[in-house]
């Protein structure tokens, strides 16, 4: 039995099982998984939806008891004494339970109160978790007006106003925008190296895997793998390239190189396409594919984590045709004129909610065929923006054109020609998935065997068709996903918006997702979509970036990290980028202030 004070086993498990019933019989949730963790590190838990992830977590704060099994923490057994347990761990599951209706401060004395701790100690603790987090100037903000990352960063607050020597953070990062993550990973390592916290976080984005000491990998309830980031990259080392095709479509040529033999990979990289190999072999470019330049790519953690989800899933890789979903487009559609029309206009577009501005006269074009971009910190305005271009917000100024109908006229004939996935599942949970379908497809005028047909096509394509009688609340958020994706299509739209469509998916969902979306765009679909991972913002055609309702830049992704070129920087990522633009606004507003 490991020490509480040992280096090694701060927190273990041996054997540990745990199943659950569903609609479709019983889900083995975690299978026999035997790992340790480390005092004073940092160990990040990886893996696609549905891995056992948060199940896990749950059983570590005792929450959970296991089928079999055993866990240890600091050598107590947390099915045996949760409370000892509870006492020494603090827990931020995915949806922490702020109360919106009380302020920061509120929520610290709710909190404390809750764990116990005497008032005569709470100014001294609160002091030093306000001032980490950056929440000293608004103890009086009710938690309900704080952005996304403000309000992870008040969870963890939370979590640690008790002083826990150990924190499980389920997916605190989710939906927070890449300048908040950067600080939210820079208050964790300075919880470590300060307090000597150990720290356990589970995150679907795999450039945070590459800021932990260690990485535990799950798939289907197992353990894929455990180790250090740098062990895994080199696993991968030598079997990565940047592909370059001059005068190509990145869109275009990423599909083809994907279903070449030995590929375990590919996903854009500024301008070119990352290709993953399963071996030192590069890949073999047929002459069809056109001019392609192969350079080696230094490896990544996000290479090893993808080469071995292939390697279990073996699943061959497949060529998206989409003339069944849009039979329309793709015959009418697939000659874009060199000088596209515009599907959508926006120009000064203002909105007001009393005295605030979320939307300031902000001004874009989306041409036809086009995939373009809304990027922003959480509270840019990019989903106010989305909703009034759908219809369902009224501008308090400017003109909407959407399909080549003003929006503020004719709203109801602009949404026949728009497909919309919402920020938050936005399905009915209690409907099956066919009945969802069912429901969509009325909706938009669909009936009969037209309907029937529709619906089918769906199922087949997104490969829903197991899941046809389950009710939609209960499917893995991938396949929630999935659905959301489809009642958004099934009328044909030759528009779409997307607000945040892969938050909290998988890589290899996420893959799944933008190979669509790319050939949906390659048949003459316009794509709006915002999102908070950055490397898919390398799949628009053209962006802008947002703040405080204002646009800073817009561009294609390489004009708009030229836009942030120094000699200290010289090859800027899009994330890179964005981090310096939002600096540099928020810089000039608090010099205007």
């Amino acid at each position: 039995m490991a020490e509480p004070d040992s280096p090694e086993g701060l927190i273990t498990a041996n054997r540990l099982t745990k199943t659950f019933p569903s609609p479709r019989g019983l889900v083995t949730a975690l299978d026999d998984i035997t790992f340790s963790l480390k005092k004073g590190s940092i160990t990040g838990l990886i893996g696609p939806d549905g891995a056992g992830k948060t199940t896990l977590m749950r059983l570590l704060a005792g929450l959970l008891l296991p089928d079999s099994g055993e866990i240890k923490i600091m050598g107590i057994n947390p099915s045996k004494d949760p409370l000892s347990v509870q006492g020494s761990i603090g827990y931020m599951p995915q949806k922490f339970g702020l109360y919106e209706d009380l302020s920061v401060q509120e929520n610290l004395d709710l909190y404390a109160s809750l764990q116990g701790v005497p008032q005569d100690r709470r100014e001294d603790l609160y002091v030093p978790l306000l001032a980490m987090t950056g929440l000293s100037p608004f103890q009086k903000r009710l938690a309900g007006q704080l952005s996304g990352g403000m309000k992870q960063k008040l969870g963890i607050a939370c979590s640690l106003v008790h002083q826990p020597p150990i924190l499980l953070l389920d997916e605190p990062t989710v939906g927070v925008d890449p300048v908040s993550r950067r600080e939210l990973w820079e208050i964790l390592k300075k919880l470590v190296s300060e307090s000597g916290s150990t720290l356990f976080v589970s995150t679907s984005y795999l450039d945070e895997a590459e800021r932990c000491n260690e990485i535990l990998i799950l798939y289907n309830g197992k353990i894929l793998g455990n180790g250090t980031p740098e062990a895994f990259r080199m696993e991968v080392a030598g079997r990565g390239y940047r592909a370059e095709a001059p005068g190509q479509s990145l869109r275009v040529v990423e599909p083809k190189l994907s279903v070449l033999p030995g590929v375990v990979d590919t996903v854009l990289e500024g301008s070119t396409v990352r290709v993953v190999m399963d071996s030192d072999m590069p890949p073999s470019v047929p002459q069809g594919l056109g001019k392609i330049l192969l350079h080696p790519a230094p490896p990544r953690f996000e290479d090893a984590f993808m080469s071995r989800i292939k390697k279990v899933t073996r699943e061959n890789p497949k060529t998206i045709s989409i003339d069944r979903l849009y039979p329309k487009h793709s015959q009418e559609q697939k000659n874009i004129p060199e000088k596209p029309e515009n599907a959508i206009d926006v120009e000064n577009l203002v909105r007001d909610f009393g005295t605030f501005r979320a939307v300031d006269n902000l001004t874009f074009h989306v041409r036809k065929g086009e995939v373009f971009g809304l990027l922003g910190a959480n509270g840019a305005g990019k989903t106010t923006t989305f909703r009034m271009l759908a219809g369902l917000l009224e501008p308090s100024g400017g003109k909407l054109i959407v399909a080549g109908k003003d929006v503020r006229k004719a709203a109801a004939q602009a949404r026949q020609n728009i497909g919309y996935m919402a920020q938050k599942f936005s399905l009915y949970s209690q409907l099956t998935v066919f009945q969802n379908l069912i429901f969509f497809s009325s909706a938009y005028g669909l009936s009969g065997s037209l309907q029937k047909e529709k619906i089918q096509n769906s199922l087949t394509f997104f490969e829903l068709e197991p899941y046809r009688n389950v009710s939609s609340g209960i499917l893995p958020l991938g396949f929630r996903q999935r659905l959301a994706l489809s009642c958004a299509l099934i009328h044909e739209p030759s528009i779409l918006f997307l607000d945040e469509p892969t938050s909290g998916v998988d890589p290899n969902a996420r893959r799944e997702f933008w190979h669509i979306i790319n050939a949906l765009a390659i048949v003459g679909v316009s794509v709006l979509v915002t999102t908070h991972f950055m490397e898919e913002a390398e799949y628009c055609d053209r962006l802008v970036i947002m703040a405080q309702g204002t646009l800073l830049a817009m561009g294609n992704p390489e004009e708009i990290k030229e836009k942030t070129r120094t000699p200290q920087m010289p090859e800027p990522s899009l994330e890179d980028a964005f981090v310096s633009l939002l600096s540099d606004f928020s810089r000039t507003q608090g010099d205007h202030q």
